[in-house]
């Protein structure tokens, strides 16, 4: 425990007192990472959004508080702590994700059945462009993989698989490819670093199922 090691403010009515006053109380926050195309691309996902406020739950986008949604990636934690202990919070927590991957489920049945061929086909042309591009932004990258990764969870795409599609989510951001190349490399750089890097890494064409 830090708190043998480490002195923390703390107040007996109010708990742990912290910089950010959302973050008073237990202090704790807890976090789950979901992959939500399904219902970005059915447009659901603002009412989902909306539900998670009235249950005083917070939407962050990838890279967390104050960052945008990058490649359909959403962190949904507990908006605010005090008065609450940790067993409530994560209770609340582990009780919504079931019904918002119950609802991306259905968002992703939906998109099949309505449009299998488009949807078929803005997953290839994804691919396309990431095993061929031979300068990518990081932006469009995230994009394109959430894509692909929506696409073999969907059985549309064969041999390549979720682990390799969530390493290069993490192995095409700018500081691991400057790590990579032992250097400092302008933005220009990294997009060809990365784009070499996707063709490297996705240079046979996975099966198609159909």
């Amino acid at each position: 425990m830090l708190s043998r090691e480490v002195t923390f403010a703390f107040d007996d009515r109010l708990g742990y007192l912290t910089a950010c006053p959302t973050n008073v109380g237990t202090g704790i926050r807890v976090s789950v990472m979901l992959h939500l195309p399904g219902l970005v691309l059915t447009k659901e996902i603002q009412k989902v959004f909306q539900a998670l406020q009235r249950l005083r739950l917070a939407v962050r986008g990838l890279y967390g508080e104050g960052s945008q949604a990058m490649g359909d990636f959403y962190q949904v934690s507990n908006q605010v702590t005090l008065g609450h202990s940790e067993e409530s919070l994560i209770q609340t927590v582990q009780e919504v994700i079931p019904s918002i991957l119950k609802y991306e489920r259905k968002a992703r049945e939906t998109l099949l059945n309505d449009n299998r061929e488009g949807l078929h086909d803005q997953i290839s042309r994804a691919f396309g462009i990431l095993s061929s591009a031979q300068t990518i932004t990081s932006e469009e990258t995230l994009h394109l993989l959430s894509s692909v990764r929506l696409g073999i969870n969907l059985g549309l795409i064969g041999k390549l698989e979720i682990p390799t599609v969530n390493e290069l989510l993490i192995t095409t951001q700018p500081a691991h490819l400057q790590k990579v190349r032992k250097r400092q490399l302008e933005s220009a750089e990294r997009n060809v670093a990365r784009a070499s890097l996707l063709r490297q890494r996705l240079d046979s064409r996975p099966h198609e199922q159909n």
